[in-house]
């Protein structure tokens, strides 16, 4: 039997590719081409789905849904090595399950490849920065205001699809899943390593700081 806290990552993580993708489909079928409001609708629907999310599942696995969590929460003794691999692993395959559910809840392929270009100096640069403000967020939130955790992450997510040019990606699991939906939050797949490099890059230089 699968441990709980993998279940939960695995849960979690696809819940939340789901809200991504689908609100995402939802808002441009309902902007009719205007971007402003298919990203506002995408969103809000990620931020709230991650607040619920975070506040469910957190108690159980810690709510992690993204490697370079996991990878930071061992780093800091909050993760056990052997969790570490399972964590990683059940938080692809969810990412992956949530983008096929969606494309089936909305009568699409189910197998697809994204065609959706983001790739330039900015949006690598962005994308670091992004990472950095998540992965800070999440380490002072941890030490500092906890129970104020699933609000924290949320907003900054929120926020962050609208001031970083990248759209706050900031997730490897999400980046790869994502480059799995010819939809309006795709991923061209040769893209996939100009987002990876600067969210590792990004994690690197979070965990130096933590260190010092």
């Amino acid at each position: 039997m699968l441990n709980k806290k993998y279940l939960s990552e695995l849960f979690g993580t696809a819940a939340l590719l789901s809200v991504i993708t689908g609100s995402g489909i939802m808002g441009q079928n309902l902007g009719q081409g205007n971007d402003a409001v298919a990203l506002l609708g995408n969103s809000i629907a990620t931020g709230a789905g991650l607040y619920v999310l975070i506040t469910l599942l957190g108690p159980i696995s810690e709510a992690h849904f993204n490697p370079l969590v996991s990878v930071m929460a061992y780093k800091q003794k909050q993760l056990k090595q052997k969790d570490l691999l399972p964590y990683i692993v059940s938080q692809i395959i969810g990412a992956v399950i949530g983008v096929w559910v969606t494309h089936l809840m909305f009568h699409l392929p189910i197998i697809q490849a994204s065609s959706k270009m983001r790739t330039g100096l900015g949006v690598w640069v962005s994308e670091i920065i992004a990472t950095l403000i998540l992965l800070t967020v999440i380490y002072l939130g941890i030490r500092y205001a906890k129970k104020h955790i699933a609000m924290l992450v949320a907003l900054t997510v929120t926020a962050g699809y609208w001031f970083t040019s990248s759209t706050f990606f900031s997730n490897p699991a999400v980046t790869l899943a994502r480059s799995l939906t010819d939809t309006f939050v795709g991923i061209a797949p040769e893209n996939i390593f100009g987002f990876l490099i600067p969210q590792i890059i990004a994690l690197v230089l979070i965990l130096k700081a933590i260190k010092k």
